[in-house]
C-alpha cells in the first residue's frame, strides 16, 4: 500500500493437492488512480484440466462471456505466454484514465464472481483424488518454476531491495515450491 500512488492486491490460491483443480490467480494493481492492471483467472495446471473429472471452465465461461469487453483483454507476451497456465476465460485488462466507478462496479463484480465460483467448485464439485497427488504437486511445482522465472515483480524488488532480498521473496515466499532460481 503506497496510498494513491500504488495499490497492489496479489493472491494465488492453491487447492489441496488431492484436487484436480486450477489455481485461482488474482492480480489487481492501481497506479495514481489513473492506470489499472488486472488479471483474475482459474489457472490450469499441466494436464490436470484434461484429466480431471470436473470441467472447470463451466464455472467461469458464463461470467467471462457476459462481462464488459474491457475485462476481456489479451495479455502481451512480454512476461507470460497466455497459452501456458492461463485459461481462455481469464479476466484481463489494462485501463488508463477510466472512470474509477468501472473498477468498483464491473471489475469488482467479476472478481467476486470468480472467487465465489472457485470456492463453490472446490467445495461442491471437485472430488478428492489421492491417487493423483504426486501428479498434482508436480503441476503446482511447474507452475511455480514458470511463474518465478517470469514474475515482473522480481526486477522491481531487485531495484528497490537488492537481489538477495528479491530472490528470497520470489523463491521462498511467492513461489516457494519452485525450488529456487537454479531450477529455471
Amino acid at each position: 500500500d503506497a496510498g494513491d500512488k500504488t495499490q497492489v492486491f496479489n493472491s494465488l490460491w492453491y487447492p489441496d493437492d488431492t484436487y484436480d483443480a486450477p489455481l485461482l490467480g488474482i492480480d489487481l494493481l492501481a497506479f495514481n488512480r489513473k492506470k489499472f492492471l488486472f488479471i483474475v483467472d482459474f489457472q490450469p495446471l499441466p494436464d490436470n484440466h484434461e484429466q480431471s473429472n470436473t470441467d472447470y471452465t463451466q464455472f467461469i465461461k458464463h461470467i467471462h462471456d457476459t462481462m464488459s469487453p474491457s475485462l476481456q483483454g489479451k495479455m502481451s507476451q512480454r512476461f507470460y505466454d497466455e497459452n501456458q497456465f492461463f485459461s481462455k476465460n481469464l479476466l484481463f485488462g489494462r485501463l488508463q484514465d477510466e472512470d474509477e466507478n468501472f473498477i468498483y462496479s464491473d471489475l469488482w463484480t467479476a472478481f467476486g464472481k470468480y472467487v465465489q465460483n472457485h470456492v463453490d467448485m472446490i467445495q461442491r464439485h471437485v472430488t478428492p483424488n489421492p491417487k493423483r497427488t504426486d501428479h498434482i504437486r508436480e503441476g503446482q511445482r511447474q507452475y511455480d518454476v514458470y511463474s518465478a522465472a517470469r514474475d515482473p515483480a522480481h526486477a522491481l524488488f531487485t531495484n528497490i531491495f537488492g537481489k538477495e532480498w528479491a530472490d528470497g521473496y520470489v523463491y521462498d515466499f511467492l513461489f516457494d515450491i519452485s525450488g529456487g532460481p537454479e531450477n529455471e
